[in-house]
């Protein structure tokens, strides 16, 4: 007979799955993509992930001397910035639950010569292993939505925020009018998928990723998420009609 946890489910795009499954589902799919991730990024926001990317790198404000987490990492555009901005005295530990991504992620900024103040972390969001009161900033770029307890998430970093510490919360979001949602469907669901077969040869990663995003909380939902968890002076900012969001919350 299954067990109570064996019972319970969540979301996989659409699908129900076995909630103790889904890690391991979303990490194949990462796997799958992680070769080509940047380039399918640049294919299929045109570029514009760069652009929210950097607002988001304005809003953390990280000064000489700074302890920067960024969580699910992945290739590591934010650690980048952050690892130049904080300086030999600061410390940036980029960190994510899959092994390819970790590794693309920390390749990539050895080859850009960061080196020294970066760290790399293989981790659950949900269970992160520092210590308590640690970090001057924390930021999470289009992971949370893959994540299975996304409450449990946004507490643990919590936990290892220092007081007066922010998070940034950086994710996909729900366009802002009807005219740009219906606009924006018709590009996820006949477009991403398709790009994704033509230049990974994997179709069925970037469909889960396309309606992994439909799944995720709307606005105040995630804001609601994060009072929740104990964050204070909460905000969003949209980004490109609503498309992305980035929400900023403060541990006092």
């Amino acid at each position: 007979m299954p067990s109570a946890t064996d019972r319970k489910t969540t979301h996989f795009g659409y699908r129900e799955v076995p909630e103790h499954e889904k890690a391991n589902l979303v990490a194949e799919v990462f796997r799958s993509v992680a070769p080509k991730y940047d380039l399918m990024n640049d294919l299929m926001s045109f570029g514009l992930h760069r652009l929210w990317k950097r607002f988001t790198i304005e809003q953390a404000g990280i000064h000489p001397g700074n302890y920067v987490l960024d969580v699910a990492s992945g290739t590591g555009d934010l650690a980048y910035a952050f690892a130049k901005a904080v300086g030999p005295k600061g410390k940036v530990i980029m960190t994510d639950i899959n092994d390819a991504m970790l590794r693309v992620g920390r390749d990539r900024l050895a080859d850009k010569g960061i080196i020294g103040n970066l760290e790399c972390v293989q981790a659950d969001a949900e269970k992160l292993p520092f210590v308590e009161n640690y970090f001057d900033c924390i930021t999470i770029a289009f992971g949370l939505r893959n994540v299975t307890n996304k409450l449990a998430a946004l507490q643990s970093m919590y936990h290892h925020l220092k007081p007066g510490g922010k998070l940034l919360v950086l994710e996909f979001s729900h366009p802002n009018t009807a005219a740009l949602g219906k606009l924006y469907d018709v590009y996820s669901f006949n477009i991403i998928p398709r790009l994704g077969e033509l230049i990974t040869s994997d179709r069925a990663s970037y469909q889960y990723l396309v309606e992994s995003i439909r799944m995720h909380p709307d606005q105040e939902t995630l804001k609601a998420m994060m009072i929740e968890s104990g964050f204070e002076d909460v905000e969003y900012f949209n980004l490109s009609g609503g498309i992305v969001a980035l929400h900023k919350g403060y541990k006092y």
